[in-house]
């Protein structure tokens, strides 16, 4: 028994330093990238919030993340809604619907895409995606043109709309994977009830399934929306860098957080090593209050969890 004591002992204090080690982590990152980002914003020129500009390398240094984070939140909101769907209908099909030797094969390759390094999404979407794009484009002014984020003169293949695609692609199987073992969590006995009544596979798994699971949903939806904004190798690959907020997404031009670091960082200056720092310290706090937010819709649902 004492035994026993000691070791609920050992476990509490372990999990509850593990739990404190992470926030020391999180407020040293948030602490260095303060540190660093200070003497950039101190000798910028321009406004650091509203500024569309980005030149922290010259003389006079002026640099603004107005269109870092609309390309950022615009490319990344647009693959979620893409591949949300999706993502959850694969997860559906392969826990409920596809044979039971199928549903083990499906569910080890959406595993498997999951681990793809981002580079070969990248190259992916540069030498076959993109190509094809154009026509797509097109198709899309032409229908939904009188919307403005779907309008503009001339739509072409590395645009926004190219990258949200590519990161649709990379972040369904992080949804899915989740959310079909959310799923396969699902009481069987809730399954069985809703069968026993007459209800049909769907109205089964609109009544029992997917309430149970819209927590785990959520969560997984937000774990992927928090990739597709912190992705770097393949936006920069894909996307066009023009400056300026260009409200037309099928245009080509855009920049984001991730790629403009990627792209700048190698032959920045002092301040625009430390420019690129701040752009990162707003890319962490958009993330953080992104999950804080998806925390509070996941906590407002717990009457299934």
């Amino acid at each position: 028994m004492s035994t026993g004591r000691a070791g609920d002992k050992i476990f509490v204090s372990a999990a509850r330093g593990s739990g404190i080690l992470v926030l020391a982590i999180m407020a040293a990152i948030a602490a260095f990238l303060v540190w660093k980002a200070i003497p950039a914003l101190q000798k910028n020129e321009a406004n650091f919030f509203t500024s569309e500009a980005w030149d922290p390398n010259a003389t006079q240094p002026k640099f603004g993340i107005a269109q870092l984070a609309f390309g950022t939140l615009v490319s990344s909101f647009l693959a979620l809604l893409l591949a949300t769907p999706v993502a959850i209908g694969i997860a559906l099909f392969i826990a409920f619907y596809s044979p039971r030797r199928l549903s083990s094969g499906l569910g080890y390759i959406v595993d498997l895409l999951a681990a793809v390094p981002s580079i070969v999404y990248g190259l992916w979407g540069v030498a076959i995606l993109a190509p094809h794009m154009t026509d797509v484009s097109e198709f899309l002014n032409t229908v939904l043109g009188w919307i403005p984020l779907f309008g503009g003169d001339s739509p072409g293949k590395n645009s926004i709309f190219t990258a949200s695609v590519v990161l649709a692609i990379m972040i369904l199987p992080i949804i899915s994977s989740i959310s079909r073992e959310v799923f396969l969590q699902v009481p069987q006995a809730h399954v069985e009830a809703s069968l026993a009544l007459g209800a049909t596979r769907w109205e089964m798994i609109r009544m029992s399934v997917l309430p149970y699971g819209r927590s785990g949903m959520i969560g997984a939806s937000m774990l992927g929306l928090g990739r597709a904004m912190g992705e770097t190798i393949a936006v920069a690959m894909v996307l066009t860098s023009f400056p300026g907020i260009n409200i037309h997404i099928l245009e080509d031009g855009g920049n984001s957080f991730a790629a403009n670091i990627v792209r700048g960082f190698n032959e920045a200056t002092e301040t625009g090593r430390g420019a690129l720092i701040a752009s990162g310290l707003v890319l962490f706090v958009i993330t953080l209050l992104v999950n804080m937010a998806a925390r509070a819709v996941v906590a407002r649902r717990k009457e299934f969890v």
